[in-house]
């Protein structure tokens, strides 16, 4: 390969790298044309799948800054899945492929910067598709806001419950009050004035005569 085809290949593939959400090494050693033409068609509109050579690729992951995580896993044979679409369903099928045929290997990848190993691959793929779980999600929210909705909807009842609860002990209130009792009157300076006057003194014996 000529030296401006490398930089070309290396430049490519920097960009796969950057651009897929997510990348599958495998080890395909073994497996046909054909084979490989049969994964390409069971990834579908999720991945695509590509063999690749590991001195170029190598300085194509450390361009996009994933040396630490995918150098190295480029040993022998080596076939990326540049993740396009949905994660889930890329797994799904390379699990299912490599079950099928055991030749094909997955030695680990990335998804969104992250390194991930063979295990959490598989365990990638036993999750829901992500419409189904987008479903559920919409279904969550649909029902949380529904609860929300009821809830609004049965304050301004509440709030007239309640006024009207206040008015009536209010009301219960004031009637029950004792009225204000009779103050006995107090007789007034001109009752006094207008009394009449004390009984004169008897004369005494010695007045008389």
């Amino acid at each position: 390969m000529a030296n401006a085809e490398k930089v070309a290949a290396v430049a490519e593939l920097t960009e796969r790298f950057k651009d897929s959400s997510g990348a599958v090494l495998t080890e395909y050693r073994g497996l046909t044309v054909a084979q490989l033409a049969e994964l390409r068609r069971s990834l579908g509109d999720h991945a695509t799948f590509a063999v690749v050579k590991n001195t170029l690729t190598k300085i194509a992951v450390n361009e996009a800054g994933l040396g630490d995580e995918l150098s190295s896993l480029l040993s022998g044979p080596s076939a990326i899945a540049f993740v396009d679409g949905d994660v889930v369903e890329a797994a799904k099928g390379l699990r299912d492929f490599a079950k099928a045929n055991p030749l094909l290997v997955i030695k680990g990848g990335v998804l969104d910067g992250k390194a991930m190993s063979p295990s959490e691959i598989t365990k990638l793929a036993d999750l829901e598709p992500r419409e189904v779980l987008l479903a559920k999600l919409a279904g969550a929210m649909k029902a949380s806001l529904a609860g929300a909705a009821a809830t609004f909807n049965a304050l301004p009842v509440q709030m007239a419950q309640l006024a009207e609860a206040l008015r009536v002990k209010r009301a219960a209130g004031e009637n029950a009050a004792p009225e204000a009792a009779d103050t006995p009157d107090t007789p007034d300076a001109s009752d006094a004035s207008d009394a009449p006057a004390a009984a004169e003194a008897t004369p005494g014996p010695g007045d008389e005569g």
